[in-house]
């Protein structure tokens, strides 16, 4: 929220035992109060893949566990990544034990063609888990459009301006 959003103040009304248990949450969380927990909580819900639109940008993690002793499986997935290599910023691999792979893609990209990767990788045989979470919308849709495969400027509200290659 920036420094120049306005505070609206609302009542809610919840069951005393919903209340504790939110409470609770709340310290676990180390929030300061309930108004902070309220707002990451209903950020969170309007990042749900499902309420943005297929072609809203957005940036994210496709999260996935896999058996690399799969025939075939890692290199399967290398290529899958490799042809969607313009929604793909970085990915970080772990080896969880002797079987099992650990995979963070950091991506960024219409949304649509996210959950089509996320879904072409969980349908593999030997993929355990392939999770795709949304944490950024790009509210300026209009800013990438027409610059397909142009330069072009924009600011981030840190003081620095640079340049991006856009493939959208």
């Amino acid at each position: 929220m920036s420094g120049k959003d306005e505070l609206v103040r609302f009542g809610v009304s919840m069951p005393s035992e919903l209340i504790q248990q939110f409470d609770l949450y709340i310290s676990e969380q180390r929030y300061t109060n309930r108004s902070e927990a309220i707002r990451d909580l209903v950020r969170k819900a309007m990042l749900a893949p499902g309420r943005l639109l297929p072609d809203q940008l957005v940036a994210g993690t496709i999260v996935m566990v896999y058996d690399h002793h799969v025939s075939e499986l890692p290199l399967v997935l290398m290529e899958l990544q490799h042809d969607y290599h313009e929604q793909i910023i970085s990915n970080m691999h772990v080896h969880l034990n002797h079987e099992q792979c650990l995979e963070i893609i950091a991506v960024r990209g219409r949304l649509d063609k996210l959950k089509e990767l996320q879904e072409q990788i969980q349908v593999h045989r030997g993929v355990l888990y392939c999770e795709l979470s949304v944490t950024y919308v790009d509210d300026d849709k209009d800013e990438h459009a027409g610059h397909t495969g142009r330069e072009h400027e924009h600011k981030h509200g840190h003081g620095q301006e640079h340049r991006h290659q856009t493939h959208e």
